[in-house]
């Protein structure tokens, strides 16, 4: 069973910095994403970033592209968000989650589609202040 551990939300004030980790673990399976999503109170889950276990691809979503870097460290088996510039607007709860077997390699990961997502964590929390 796949299990991942997110952590490192915290408050931050607007042009600030946090980084993100997501611990994963329990994989028998190779071809795989690993993705971040958020939820803000009252909206709907977004889609952040992924990144690809196959090639290391990264994908971004347009509202946080160019000011948060998505990378893996395949030894601690953990994946990083590193989120600067942030704006009250980036504010929400953040997940990570894994992919179903199989995605890995799919162009479809570019729209970080949350449907072929299966496994996940629970969510760290964002806050930043104006």
């Amino acid at each position: 069973e796949v299990q991942l551990q997110a952590s490192g939300g915290g408050l931050v004030q607007a042009g600030g910095s946090l980084r993100l980790s997501c611990a994963a673990s329990g994989f028998t399976y190779d071809d795989y994403a690993i993705g971040w999503f958020r939820q803000a109170p009252g909206k709907e889950r977004e889609g952040v970033s992924c990144i690809s276990s196959s090639d290391g691809s990264t994908y971004y979503a347009a509202s946080v592209k160019g000011r948060f870097t998505i990378s893996s460290d395949n030894a601690k088996n953990t994946v990083y968000l590193q989120m600067n510039s942030l704006q009250p607007e980036d504010t929400a709860v953040y997940y990570c989650a894994a992919s179903k077997p199989g995605w890995g390699s799919s162009g479809i990961l570019s729209l970080i589609p949350h449907g072929i997502f299966g496994s996940w964590g629970q969510g760290t929390l964002v806050t930043v202040s104006s």
